[in-house]
């Protein structure tokens, strides 16, 4: 039995649905300053994740960054510029990032 979804390991689908949703689509990585009082923070999108592993991905990257931030309507907000740092931690993560915006 998978620990997870309680299925026999035959039929489990948790490892087909970890695998699909980092192969899908691009991660965009961007820094915005609008609406926080001119203080810049990092925006991850374009993740296909369920709202716990949003939650536990952000803790991981806010972890390499050594600051804050929070998870907000599927977008993982990492306080400061660290564009760079967020898509290496990405990349070991497997995961595709690329750069938006300026």
């Amino acid at each position: 039995m998978c620990p997870d979804c309680r299925k026999p390991i035959a039929g489990c689908i948790c490892r087909q649905v970890q695998v699909a949703s980092r192969s899908e689509g691009v991660v965009r990585v961007s820094r915005d300053t609008k609406g926080r009082g001119g203080k810049t923070v990092t925006l991850v999108r374009g993740l296909a994740l369920d709202e716990p592993s949003l939650v536990q991905l952000g803790k991981q990257l806010k972890a390499a960054c050594g600051s804050g931030g929070t998870v907000k309507d599927g977008v993982i907000e990492v306080q400061g510029d660290h564009c760079n740092l967020v898509m290496q931690a990405l990349q070991r993560l497997g995961y595709t990032a690329k750069r938006a915006g300026g």
